[in-house]
């Protein structure tokens, strides 16, 4: 095969520039991320007029299309941006499956500062790249991104779920996603305690925003103690002002605090080396993303005997949501598959108890033995005028 304009003497073959070596090098590299986390595909995109840098992954679509958040975070590096989309996007096919949704694990993120790069015609290019996926991905709100954002995007594409209901949309996913976590809380409790019931009971919430100040108010509501910290004081002042009998700790301290139930609901990686040994909770159920900083924090927690709901478990509910959205949303419907969290959590705690399992390698186990069965009914093939 002859290919123009190169020279194909090997005596005068010269050795490539360093910067391309790298280039290769690194490209071999994200190879080997994706087959160590087992993802399918990962798309750059890249446009010089809006400003556009984004990576979408897709993680696993034997359950259906894949379907994830798209977070908008200024990463210092491209690599760092990398291993975050297939990080997330590898949660996404669990969450999935565990939510019992027909759906894969995605993920989208732009590298970008939100409160200053921000265009409406970035987002519409955004809506392109994702659009020319042809119905692989699904992706709406995340950290740093809006549904006002994705209103721009979904102009280019019908790929965009979470949108505001003045646009199709469902609106607020925080009132699934907080009655999810509260079945998190429910279940927890009956494990633990033989009942349903939260009076009484001690629960520390850190980070009140929008699913937070939620689940502070209902326990409240239900005779709970409760302990609140958060970054931003007006948060807390206008939570403590609806609910003056919530009690306020500083952000440092909330995982010290002495509880039954410790719930992280604002950033990930909140029980790692230097936490865990701080716990003094008996159960950690919360809504935030990422919960463990390493696996292995799941075991060590296992071992101290702390009671762990997995998080992407908990928090599902604002997923049932968006992908109830897909196929015409429903809230009643939404909300019964949302209270199905209490019964998958029980089970997962089952057969952490019967085999002495970490709680998040049970669900694991779970997650993977119903990507079994989906790949193995799928192929029964439905004919040409179906899809398979």
């Amino acid at each position: 095969m002859k290919v123009l304009g190169q020279n194909h003497d090997r005596s005068s073959k010269k050795k490539l520039p360093e910067e391309k070596v790298e280039q290769r090098s690194r490209m071999d590299d994200i190879f080997e991320l994706m087959a160590e986390g087992g993802h399918e595909e990962v798309t750059f995109c890249r446009h010089p007029g809006s400003g556009l840098k984004a990576i979408i992954a897709i993680h696993d679509t034997t359950m259906g299309p894949a379907l994830g958040g798209c977070r908008m975070v200024p990463y210092t590096s491209t690599d760092e941006a990398v291993k975050d989309v297939l990080r997330l996007s590898r949660g996404m096919t669990f969450k999935c499956g565990l939510a019992d949704v027909d759906f894969g694990g995605g993920k989208a993120v732009i590298i970008g500062d939100p409160e200053t790069d921000k265009t409406p015609e970035m987002f519409r290019v955004l809506g392109r790249f994702v659009g020319g996926l042809n119905g692989r991905f699904f992706t709406g709100t995340d950290m740093g991104t809006m549904p006002e954002d994705f209103v721009h995007a979904a102009r280019e594409s019908d790929s965009f779920v979470g949108l505001p209901e003045s646009h199709g949309g469902s609106g607020d996913t925080s009132i699934p996603t907080a009655y999810g976590v509260m079945q998190g809380f429910r279940a927890t409790a009956r494990h633990l305690w033989g009942t349903d019931s939260l009076e009484g009971r001690t629960v520390a919430i850190q980070g009140v925003g929008k699913v937070g100040a939620r689940l502070a108010g209902q326990l409240v509501e239900e005779g709970a103690r409760c302990v609140v910290a958060d970054v931003s004081p007006a948060r807390v002042e206008s939570l403590k002002a609806r609910n003056p009998d919530i009690e306020v700790t500083g952000v440092e301290e909330i995982h010290r605090v002495e509880c039954d139930i410790f719930a992280p609901c604002a950033i990930g990686g909140v029980i790692h080396d230097g936490t865990l040994d701080e716990l003094r909770c008996r159960a950690v159920v919360g809504s935030a993303n990422n919960q463990l900083a390493k696996d292995r924090h799941g075991d060590l927690l296992h071992e101290r005997g702390i009671l762990y709901a997995p998080d992407y478990l908990v928090n599902a509910g604002g997923l049932i949501q968006v992908a109830d959205e897909l196929q015409g949303y429903h809230h009643e419907r939404v909300m019964e598959k949302t209270r199905g969290i209490h019964d998958m959590l029980l089970k997962i705690y089952e057969l952490s108890r019967e085999e002495d399992l970490p709680t998040c390698r049970a669900a694991d186990r779970l997650v993977l033995e119903r990507l079994r069965q989906v790949a193995d009914l799928k192929r029964i093939f439905l004919g040409f005028d179906r899809r398979g």
